[in-house]
């Protein structure tokens, strides 16, 4: 009797001892209806094998070799294959015995027609493996040619994101793929991303699919040191957005339906709160970091604390995902007129990092009242005092305090700098409104004129 007595009194410590959180502290009659919910209950977080340190690119061929890789294909531009980045890969390669070929010919901010002409490499090839060194641009056309080449059957359009393409789930095993990012900025090492400008609606639309992930991310902050000034000042502000559209995404739990089957449950699930840790980590580093590794390009810690981030961020929105900023940004790069910014080439662009931001201000002002508490802790972190300021201020405060960034780094004075006006508000409203991945992931919803008065308060924003 005493032994039994022992036992009940354990029981009975292990219980009050026991978690007290809301998932574990409520003992009542708890019923769990098989019934697929309205909204989505869970998020999970994916990314691929992230190796961080100077000098780690000299590995990938030892990673190669344990792969067991015998045809590389490996992928770059035409500026990065000059550089130090791809001679340390391809010195790794042939150290190690590993056949690869290169392939340099990526287009800087791809389209369609550069993706397609990338897949044909591949397929001409028959690769069995992929070295992505360069920026996202480079990482995201090399995720399409292994897609293409491992589903050579597929048309272009059946894994294209809907209502743009047909946006089929990826069945096929895909080829292994390192990624060996250059810039700090879209975080491309660690998603299932991949973005390009189609050409026939002047927008960007993409490809998602965990299954499109590098198998092994190589974070290697040497290569950061031959990011010219605006690349780095203008990759910097697609860690920043990354970092602000997945904090105040909305929630996951809010995101429907739900997916009746988990391998269903899209790339971009909303923020959470392993997201939210790494989007505060990267509003920390942005605010100690930003501007000495623009404008101390040889200030090596600062440019390693910005590589980290993208990576960082990328995990992030690779789970919660990013919304209107983005959504605004892929018709005002796919519309670009004659805007030619330095250290980009000679042809008209508008990088990703500077069509994402010029929105910010305007966009933030607008999502505010979703979430003011989570607004103003993103505009605290970012250096602002919000130790007083309402609720009902917190857009502006947040707004004020990005345009105070973009001062800082000489951000172009809004859409008419880029070359475009009023006029042209109706076309880029219409190349935004496909974007329903990420218009849908918005905490607050938007209509027509909402979208053509974000854009008409961007037009010059200082």
């Amino acid at each position: 009797m005493g032994q039994r007595k022992r036992v009940f009194d354990l029981l009975r410590t292990i219980n009050v001892a026991s978690c007290q959180c809301p998932a574990h502290g409520y003992r009542g009659n708890i019923q769990v209806s098989n019934a697929t919910p309205l909204k989505d209950y869970a998020f999970e977080i994916k990314c691929s094998t992230v190796r961080y340190g100077l000098g780690v690119t000299r590995e990938v061929g030892q990673d190669l070799v344990n792969m067991s890789a015998n045809n590389v294909c490996v992928m770059t531009d035409p500026n990065v294959v000059k550089l130090s980045p791809v001679k340390t890969t391809l010195d790794s390669l042939t150290k190690n015995g590993v056949n690869y070929k290169v392939y340099d010919k990526v287009r800087v901010e791809p389209t369609d027609t550069s993706f397609k002409e990338a897949i044909a490499f591949a397929k001409e090839n028959n690769f069995d493996s992929f070295v992505a060194v360069g920026g996202g641009s480079v990482m995201d056309t090399c995720k399409a040619a292994n897609l293409y080449l491992s589903e050579p059957k597929a048309d272009f359009l059946d894994y294209v994101n809907a209502p743009v393409g047909k946006g089929k789930p990826v069945e096929v095993n895909l080829k292994p793929m390192i990624a060996i990012p250059t810039t700090s900025g879209t975080g491309s090492e660690t998603t299932g991303v991949s973005i390009f400008d189609y050409e026939s609606i002047h927008a960007k639309t993409g490809i998602s699919h965990g299954a499109l992930r590098p198998v092994l991310a190589m974070i290697d902050p040497l290569h950061t040191l031959t990011m010219p000034e605006k690349v780095s000042n203008y990759s910097g502000f697609d860690i920043f957005c990354h970092a602000l559209e997945s904090f105040t995404a909305i929630p996951y739990t809010d995101r429907g339906p739900a997916p009746s089957n988990p391998a269903l449950r899209p790339t971009y699930q909303g923020s959470n709160p392993i997201s939210d840790v790494w989007a505060r980590f990267c509003l920390q580093t942005l605010q100690k970091y930003f501007a000495r590794s623009v404008y101390q390009p040889d200030d090596l810690e600062a440019r390693s604390c910005m590589h980290l981030a993208a990576t960082m961020a990328g995990v992030g929105i690779g789970n919660a995902g990013v919304h209107l900023c983005h959504g605004l940004a892929y018709p005002i790069a796919g519309n670009v007129k004659s805007f030619i910014p330095k250290d980009y080439g000679s042809e008209p662009i508008i990088p990703h990092g500077l069509s994402v931001v010029m929105t910010a201000p305007a966009v933030f002002r607008f999502t505010a009242p979703s979430d003011p508490d989570k607004h103003l802790e993103a505009a605290g972190i970012l250096g602002a005092d919000v130790s007083n300021v309402k609720q009902a201020d917190a857009g502006a405060v947040l707004a004020d305090t990005i345009l105070k960034y973009m001062e800082t780094m000489k951000i172009e004075n809004g859409l008419q700098s880029l070359g475009y006006s009023g006029g042209d508000i109706p076309e880029l409203v219409k190349g935004a409104l496909p974007q329903k991945r990420l218009l849908s992931l918005t905490p607050l919803s938007q209509s027509e004129d909402d979208l053509s008065k974000l854009l008409e308060d961007s037009l010059t924003i200082y």
